[in-house]
């Protein structure tokens, strides 16, 4: 039996995404094997990240800095700004090195069946921030679900009268999908979306 601080450290990271109980006492186990190369730098890194931790109050992402490093960065194109829902898209995005702008989370999406309402998501930052001006794209990154898909027809209707090109992430086939394993939604929507070839 492992002592109750032993304990409490394998039960606190199996409530990670991804690790559970197995996982989380093969690393409490690596930890304390690895004590000096693996333990002194982890409770130093989260001790760091504690201290320091904040929202950004610009785009809404989570950061060491406030405004974040993404929002400070002379390299982006302020005139784009992505719209995603969660700060775990923004870092997607973000990491892909596809998009050349800056974000803007809303911190979720709107969502009848679980109470999320318009005043609930930072929607009317992000209108403010499209007021201010100096945008010309909007691009709405929000995931292909009905609430997605419902949060980004209600972005549309508060931001259109703005003069800003808005535009949607596509939607379909994803790259060596074979047509066979894919649902029946995801084959409508590459449909819909078919363009011209040549």
């Amino acid at each position: 039996m492992a002592s109750p601080e032993i304990e409490a450290l394998t039960q606190a990271l199996a409530k990670l995404p991804g690790l559970g109980p197995r996982s989380a006492r093969r690393a409490v186990l690596h930890l304390l094997k690895k004590r000096e190369a693996a333990l002194g730098p982890l409770l130093s890194a989260l001790m760091a990240v504690e201290e320091r931790l904040s929202t950004c109050s610009m785009c809404g992402n989570i950061d060491t800095t406030n405004p974040c490093g993404v929002c400070v960065d002379p390299r982006r194109d302020a005139r784009a700004l992505c719209v995603v829902e969660e700060v775990a898209d923004l870092w997607a995005l973000d990491r892909s090195r596809l998009f050349p702008g800056r974000f803007h989370v809303l911190g979720g999406r709107l969502s009848a069946l679980e109470g999320v309402r318009p005043e609930d998501l930072a929607i009317d930052s992000l209108v403010r921030r499209i007021a201010e001006g100096g945008i010309d794209e909007v691009v709405l990154a929000m995931n292909a679900t009905l609430e997605g898909q419902t949060t980004a027809h209600y972005i549309i209707e508060r931001i259109e009268r703005f003069p800003v090109r808005i535009t949607q992430l596509a939607h379909g086939l994803p790259v060596g999908g074979e047509l066979d394993y894919l649902d029946e939604g995801t084959l409508a929507q590459a449909l819909r979306a078919r363009r011209p070839v040549g």
